[in-house]
């Protein structure tokens, strides 16, 4: 029986049958989002009124704890921006930016998402890394149910 089995998987590899599946099965579960940002074009468009739109009371006040606060208006962005593209993936519907909220535990800590359009609907990895005038940040998604 287990000779049979191993047979017919070797066959399907062979006529990339297996692959496919598994690559479906993987696209349909999990999916990754990246996003970079270049400093001096953010801090062009960074006033009020974007703020406002995108950021959530708590990102704003975390950003604006620091001397560097653009710095973070835009890792936030880039983290958020990251988010979306991973989970727009797996879920098609509209995702308002301020339904994705990058929280840190303290300052400088590190993020995590609260997600409040699909509450436990994800598992969500994400990072944030800068140097110089550019931010990047990678989310890697997984859903949960």
């Amino acid at each position: 029986m287990l000779m049979a089995a191993l047979t017919l998987w070797a066959s399907e590899l062979m006529n990339n049958k297996l692959d496919a599946s598994v690559t479906a099965t993987i696209s349909d579960k999990f999916a990754a989002g990246n996003d970079l940002v270049y400093l001096p074009d953010f801090k062009l468009s960074l006033n009020d009124l974007f703020k406002k739109k995108i950021y959530t009371p708590a990102e704003t006040a975390y950003c604006d704890q620091f001397d560097d606060a653009d710095l973070h208006y835009a890792s936030t962005w880039a983290a958020k921006e990251a988010v979306y593209k991973a989970v727009k993936q797996l879920e098609p519907s509209a995702l308002p930016f301020k339904k994705i909220e990058i929280l840190r535990e303290k300052p400088g800590g590190r993020p995590y998402v609260v997600m409040h359009k699909h509450p436990g609907r994800f598992k969500i990895s994400l990072t944030i890394s800068h140097d110089g005038d550019y931010i990047w940040a990678i989310a890697l998604i997984e859903i949960s149910l």
